[in-house]
C-alpha cells in the first residue's frame, strides 16, 4: 500500500542506532534528522517518542549503561582475588581512547545537565550511583578478606571513583601524553599504594 505508515523501530534498536552514529560520526553528527533517517523514522516521530534531544541522549546513556552494568556484574562475580575484579572494573571504566563512543556521550549529557530538570537529574545520579555501589561493595569485600588494608570503603571508593573521571576525560577528549596504557599504569600504581 504505497504511502501506508511503516511501524517504528524497537526503542533499543532506536538507541543502539544513536550509539553507532556517535562511535561512526561523532556526537556533532547526531541529529535528530540524521537518527531518522538511519532507522527509518520521521525527525518529528523521533521527537513525538524522545521529546527533545537531551532526552534522546540521556536514554542512550541509560541503554549503554546497562550494558556496561551487565559486563561490570560478570566480571565482579567472577573468580580471582578482589584485587584482580578491581583491575577490571578499572579496566572497563577507563575509555578505549580518544572519541570512545560511551564517554563521549557522558561528556555531552554531563554538559547538558547544568539545565536539565530533576527527573535527569536523578537519572543520572542512579547510573553513577550504580558503579559506586558495586566498588564499595568490591572494596568492602577486599578487606573483610585481607586483600586491602582497611579504609572506610565508601570514601575510598569516592575518591577512586574521582580519580577514574578525571583521567578518563583526558584519555576521551585525547589529551597528549595521557594514553589508555599509561592511564591504568597511574591508576594500578595507587591502588597498591592505597590499598597494598
Amino acid at each position: 500500500m504505497a504511502g501506508a505508515r511503516k511501524n517504528a523501530p524497537p526503542r533499543e534498536d532506536v538507541l543502539a542506532a544513536a550509539m553507532n552514529m556517535i562511535a561512526e560520526r561523532g556526537l556533532e553528527k547526531l541529529t535528530m534528522a540524521a537518527l531518522g533517517r538511519e532507522v527509518g523514522m520521521s525527525s518529528g516521530h523521533l521527537l513525538y517518542y524522545f521529546h527533545s534531544k537531551d532526552e534522546l541522549l540521556l536514554q542512550t546513556l541509560e541503554w549503554s549503561e546497562g550494558r556496561l552494568g551487565a559486563e561490570r556484574s560478570r566480571l565482579l562475580a567472577g573468580r580471582g582475588t578482589a584485587r584482580e575484579r578491581l583491575d577490571a572494573y578499572v579496566d572497563l571504566y577507563v575509555p578505549d581512547g580518544h572519541r570512545d563512543p560511551h564517554w563521549t556521550l557522558w561528556l555531552e549529557v554531563w554538559n547538558r545537565s547544568q539545565n536539565a530538570d530533576e527527573d535527569a537529574r536523578e537519572r543520572q545520579v542512579a547510573i553513577e550511583g550504580a558503579w559506586h555501589r558495586d566498588l564499595v561493595a568490591l572494596i568492602a569485600e577486599g578487606i573483610s578478606r585481607g586483600e586491602f588494608r582497611a579504609v572506610d570503603p565508601d570514601r575510598f571508593a569516592a575518591r577512586l571513583r574521582a580519580l577514574l573521571d578525571g583521567f578518563a576525560i583526558h584519555v576521551a577528549i585525547g589529551l597528549r601524553g595521557t594514553d589508555r596504557g599509561h592511564i591504568l599504569s597511574h591508576v594500578r600504581e595507587f591502588l597498591d599504594e592505597s590499598l597494598g
